[in-house]
């Protein structure tokens, strides 16, 4: 490339200041990005591309890095999205994806490791990235449970753009070898891992010690700093259960250690076991396991949900969202084989009519346009969109109720209504945060049951 246009493309003096709403929002988005349209490279070059016809047409058709101008697609040159750590199966897959898009589109995926539930969901919320690739933490901060129930955080306006159901499972218990346990039956009094700032991974293991009416205080809780430590927990003997997706790789670690692995079996023909599960989390499935260290040929009955989950906010870019849609559908063969439990992402798996968080308008319009979005699919959407509707409803009456509670009196107008508020938030609020959790969730089960809609088991 002559050095004239190759410094315009690097962004010297004779770069076009131009680049349209998605490419000024993305991040680490510079020049090199920003799309060129012919009538500005001719005023900012003069004639020189007049005068060679054939290398303007390889520039402005190389410029953009967007996707080709057909078909629909606008991908910018960095993209980031939030997941599980480095090791583990969502972080495989993402990176995975990443390479295709990089060989497809020249567009940097950006993995950005999350150590527990409200980190990768911070980073969402903040923009940092554009979207989150990971679990049950996506319908818990839709919920506003767990650790979203804290005033900082509240019910999310998530919006799902497809997920990943793998032949292994997203998430069961896997025990060493040597401890004797084989069931979950066999836990009470056990040593269990319990993730610091991970509820989605904590509650899933409540939820399948539900299987057998256990709870946390029928076993040994053992706390660790993060999924990866879970596993060193287990290896080292300081705990003997860890809860983890069935294909997640640091399993590997656990079963060539001299402990060994093995995966807890749950029949799905107790129908009561089964129940208390589905209660708790209505979005778990029971599933047949084939994939796993120690997975027998035959599979294993456990349950599973949907991992990763890739979210972004309700605010997002339709045309980001479509267009990254787009690209993980229309390349699915060419990374399905290069992670842990990245078939999961086929079309065939996303069972659109049993989200429980609304599908992103870009990604509604992708589906429908492919012919896969159907009206159940539709009639479920329009549910969570009034679901998140109720949620966010009831959080703002709850905060103003403990506002009126609160706020001191004897000032009229609005200046003293903002001086009570202020006050209140101040002052009045309550400190604790369990008081203030509880607060929410009895106010939240109020809404929710008034509309004759699932409260999930939050006791």
């Amino acid at each position: 490339m002559p050095r004239t246009i190759r410094r315009a493309v690097e962004g010297g003096k004779h770069a076009v200041p131009e680049c349209d709403s998605l490419c000024a929002n993305a991040p680490g988005v510079g020049v090199s990005q920003r799309v060129v349209r012919a009538d500005r490279v001719r005023s900012a070059w003069g004639g020189a591309l007049m005068m060679r016809p054939v290398l303007a047409m390889v520039l402005l058709v190389s410029l953009p890095m967007y996707g080709a101008p057909d078909d629909g697609m606008r991908l910018p040159r960095t993209l980031a999205w939030s997941a599980y750590p480095t090791g583990t199966q969502g972080y495989s897959q993402a990176v995975a994806i990443g390479s295709v898009l990089q060989r497809e589109y020249r567009t940097n995926l950006r993995v950005v490791p999350g150590r527990n539930d409200v980190s990768r969901l911070a980073t969402l919320r903040a923009g940092r990235v554009q979207f989150s690739a990971g679990g049950s933490e996506a319908v818990y901060a839709q919920e506003a449970l767990l650790n979203f129930a804290s005033p900082l955080w509240g019910p999310q306006p998530l919006r799902l753009a497809m997920w990943s159901i793998a032949d292994s499972c997203s998430f069961s218990f896997a025990a060493a070898a040597d401890s004797g346990i084989e069931t979950v039956a066999d836990m009470r009094g056990r040593r269990l891992t319990w993730v610091q700032g991970a509820p989605s991974l904590n509650n899933g293991s409540r939820t399948l010690l539900a299987y057998a009416d256990l709870d946390w205080d029928d076993v040994e809780k053992v706390e660790v700093g993060g999924y990866p430590a879970s596993i060193e927990a287990v290896i080292n003997n300081r705990a003997d259960v860890v809860g983890g997706g069935c294909n997640s790789p640091p399993f590997l670690r656990l079963e060539a250690s001299p402990r060994g692995l093995r995966f807890l079996r749950m029949p799905h023909d107790d129908e009561e076991a089964v129940a208390r599960v589905l209660d708790r989390l209505p979005w778990y499935i029971p599933h047949l396991t084939t994939e796993g260290p120690t997975i027998p040929d035959e599979g294993l009955e456990v349950f599973t949900s949907p991992y990763p989950m890739l979210v972004s906010m309700a605010d997002a870019s339709e045309e980001l969202v479509y267009s990254v849609v787009k690209a993980l559908h229309v390349h699915f063969d060419r990374y399905k084989d290069n992670a842990p439990g990245a078939n999961g992402w086929a079309l065939e798996r996303q069972h659109f009519e049993r989200a429980f968080v609304p599908y992103h308008e870009g990604a509604i319009r992708y589906w429908r346009e492919i012919g896969a979005w159907t009206d159940a699919a539709q009639a479920r959407h329009e549910e969570n969109l009034e679901r998140q509707a109720v949620l966010q409803e009831a959080w703002v009456a709850w905060q103003s109720q403990v506002v009126r509670d609160t706020a001191p009196s004897g000032e009229d107008g609005w200046l003293g209504a903002l001086r009570a508020t202020w006050a209140a938030w101040m002052q009045g609020m309550p400190s604790d945060a369990e008081t203030f959790e509880q607060g929410w969730l009895k106010a939240r089960r109020a809404a929710l049951e008034e509309r004759g809609m699932v409260t999930i088991a939050d006791d």
